[in-house]
């Protein structure tokens, strides 16, 4: 971390100011490529996060999200009510900025703009939830919440000292009330059945009354859809897309983990889960081309980098296999979000995202995708969750596998593996 003391001539007011996401990038957003400007890549990770989800969270926390915030539907978008946009928003966005708002305060600029959206975060969530909130979030309508409460579960599994802990005792009963409220309605047999799982992980987290049926199910019968190799099946039948990383293997992980913490399964069904997602991360790696990027391939790519998901949670956990370098990992991820973030379309003027996957492509987005659906890419920035100190951000830059491939370097061989 660099650790610049704003100190003596510059007020703490002018700081802040100076922090907002539009003047965060604004030196930086003169071409695909100058956003490399940054002093380190942690520097630009940190910006570039502030800017994603700075429009979601402080809206949130002004009580203007349902007021401000654009949405733009698919061409195909079916029946369900657009309502739920801003669940997924907030859902998804606390999900990916959890680990990062986790940190201790300090008095660097990333500090001080962590502390920033911290409080927003928390001071939304206490402002969307009291009666009469022009923000109010859809629990009560259509099977999509089942979904967005999910990643709001996760956000707090992440970082609960940061984002539940501090807030009011009535924001948590509400919360509490509005998950338990979901179990009117089944999650699809589908990677869905984990969303019902780790909210129900949550709740028994902090001492509530859980579903056992419903936190047992998707830890159940994904293993049973296990195809091997890392890869889970969404249901019976293998899906090739980015779902794996988007859903499966990080809630599969994080349910067992509160699981196994209460005893509830046995320690080696977690450390199975974690197994497969290590070796699913070691494709991830590889699937980066020497060019930072990767295939658009299956529904939901408008997810963007959300995609590296699995990856990023291995890389925050510091469980990355002995043949991937945290290096590796940050300068791969650094530089497919600089191919993708840098293209013009991707953000509208208020620095929304739009739909698309590099640039603003509205006919690519599936049936059920809304400008909410796009936060899922804040879940690629899980290893700011890691100190500036640590090896991933202070080693020397390292050429990814198919970097090294492809310039006839030697790299590390791979094989399949049976468990």
């Amino acid at each position: 971390m660099e650790r610049r003391k704003f100190i003596g001539a510059f007020s703490l007011a002018g700081i802040i100011g100076a922090m907002s996401p539009k003047n965060i990038l604004a030196a930086t957003d003169k071409s695909k490529t100058s956003i490399g400007y940054a002093i380190n890549d942690r520097e630009y990770w940190w910006k570039l996060l502030n800017k994603i989800a700075s429009p979601v969270v402080s809206n949130l926390a002004n009580g203007t999200l349902i007021k401000n915030m654009p949405v733009e539907k698919s061409p195909t978008f079916d029946s369900r009510s657009l309502s739920v946009t801003y669940l997924e928003a907030v859902g998804r966005t606390y999900a990916g900025i959890a680990p990062w708002l986790a940190l201790p305060d300090d008095e660097s600029a990333e500090g001080i703009a962590r502390k920033k959206l911290r409080a927003d975060a928390v001071n939304g969530l206490n402002k969307c939830f009291a009666p009469g909130s022009p923000d109010a979030l859809n629990f009560a309508k259509d099977y999509q919440p089942i979904v967005d409460a999910a990643y709001l579960a996760q956000s707090f599994l992440r970082a609960p000292k940061a984002l539940w802990e501090p807030l009011e005792a009535e924001t948590k009963q509400r919360i509490i009330s509005a998950f338990k409220s979901l179990r009117n309605r089944k999650p699809f047999k589908s990677n869905w059945l984990l969303f019902g799982s780790i909210t129900e992980a949550f709740l028994l987290s902090v001492g509530e009354d859980y579903d056992a049926e419903r936190l047992n199910e998707g830890p159940k019968k994904l293993n049973e859809w296990y195809k091997g190799d890392g890869w889970y099946g969404d249901g019976p039948n293998l899906a090739f897309d980015y779902y794996n990383s988007f859903v499966i293997h990080p809630m599969m992980v994080d349910t067992l983990a509160v699981m196994a913490d209460k005893k509830l399964v046995e320690q080696k069904v977690y450390d199975l889960a974690l197994k497969r997602m290590q070796r699913y991360a070691v494709g991830q790696e590889r699937m980066i081309s020497p060019e930072g990027t990767y295939p658009a391939i299956g529904r939901s790519i408008t997810y963007r980098t959300g995609a590296f998901q699995a990856l990023s949670q291995v890389a925050l956990m510091e469980k990355l296999p002995e043949s991937i370098k945290p290096a590796q990992v940050r300068c791969a991820l650094t530089k497919v979000k600089q191919n993708m973030y840098g293209t013009p379309g991707t953000f509208d003027k208020n620095d929304w995202l739009q739909l698309g996957f590099c640039g603003h492509q509205s006919e690519i987005a599936d049936y059920y995708t809304s400008t909410g659906s796009l936060y899922m890419a804040t879940l690629s920035f899980l290893p700011l969750g890691l100190p500036a100190s640590h090896d991933f951000w202070t080693a020397k830059p390292v050429a990814w596998t198919s970097k090294r491939a492809w310039a006839g370097e030697a790299f590390a061989k791979d094989y399949h593996v049976d468990y």
